[in-house]
């Protein structure tokens, strides 16, 4: 099967891990998602992950029932490194190499990150899992996941998530909302959609980032967006 990028950052949301628990990690969608990423990395494909906190904490919400921002931040940026570790570990379960690379030092949890590390390991193979965010508080994990995706050359960012796509308002709550099969960074901004914070949208379009976004909770889809298969909504310049 032709594969249409050889080099990805998928970024991938906490919440998704709880599977169908209120907190933490579920194993099963952990076991699921470490299956397709495997089946990808089998076909060459060179995979660098960013994942969220929010299944842990979020820094956000922190602040809102009066944590400081920056200590709120900062324990969301663990809050992913236990994703990381979490998936690194699933992922090593099915024969796949996988490493986490820190935004903030943290050996020996992880090797402290830096994006010529990230694309010698990425050349030779391995998974490359990127926690911690920006290693900045006030930054979002999709930020981090731009970043990242910018610095190690990506053809293309995933951003797997629970929904199909991008819609013209949130499925989940309005029946009427219609599916994008594509659209346009700047129809983001003028039409206001909640696809990524601003910041992470704003370096994509800059940096000439495609940005794909599918739902990963599907078994099989990861392959089927790479493969060039008409799913989820795929955001252009």
């Amino acid at each position: 099967m032709h594969m249409i990028y050889k080099r990805i950052l998928l970024k991938l949301s906490g919440e998704s891990l709880m599977g169908g628990r209120a907190y933490g990690i579920d194993e099963v969608r952990l076991g699921e998602y470490a299956k397709q990423i495997k089946e990808i990395s089998d076909q060459g494909i060179q995979i660098g992950i960013v994942i969220g906190g929010g299944n842990i904490f979020r820094g956000l919400a922190g602040a809102a029932k009066g944590f400081d921002r920056v200590k709120g931040d900062q324990m969301g940026m663990l809050a992913t490194v236990i994703n990381s570790l979490a998936l690194s570990s699933a992922l090593e379960a099915f024969g796949v190499e996988a490493d986490v690379l820190t935004a903030v030092r943290m050996e020996p949890v992880g090797t402290y990150y830096s994006p010529s590390r990230a694309a010698e390991l990425l050349r030779d193979g391995h998974v490359v899992l990127m926690a911690g965010g920006t290693g900045n508080p006030f930054f979002t994990t999709d930020t981090a996941a731009a970043l990242r995706g910018i610095e190690i050359g990506a053809d293309v960012l995933l951003k797997g998530t629970r929904v199909d796509g991008i819609y013209t308002a949130d499925p989940e709550k309005d029946p009427t909302a219609v599916k994008f099969d594509e659209i346009t960074f700047d129809e983001i901004y003028s039409r206001n959609l909640r696809v990524m914070d601003l910041t992470a949208t704003t370096m994509c379009k800059e940096n000439n980032l495609p940005l794909v976004v599918f739902d990963m909770d599907t078994p099989g889809n990861l392959k089927r967006v790479l493969s060039g298969e008409n799913i989820g909504t795929r955001v252009t310049l």
